[in-house]
């Protein structure tokens, strides 16, 4: 499977949201390289997801620095709510 993401999305930092095929399950992260983060959770290389792939990628945000991506992705988390995930989802696509 061939991805073809502009060269932005490769190299700054960004919030992401990737959801199991298998499971339904959505996992919140925070990379400065989505791409590579994306093929390391579907390759069984992040404890938290390895059970769960393969992983889509279905959102992100892009940032200036690590530090507003990483404070952005404590923010998701601390909804633990599925709905509000999903309403973040819809409302940017």
């Amino acid at each position: 499977m061939k991805i073809i993401v502009p060269i932005l999305l490769n190299f700054m930092p960004h919030v992401y949201i990737i959801k199991s095929k298998k499971s339904g399950k959505y996992y919140i992260g925070c990379s400065g390289n989505v791409i590579t983060r994306l093929l390391l959770h579907n390759q069984g290389k992040v404890i938290s997801t390895k059970t769960d792939g393969p992983w889509e990628l279905i959102y992100s945000e892009a940032y200036p620095n690590l530090k507003e991506a990483r404070k952005r992705e404590r923010q998701i988390k601390r909804w633990k709510s599925r709905a509000a995930i999903e309403r973040l989802i819809k409302c940017k696509i």
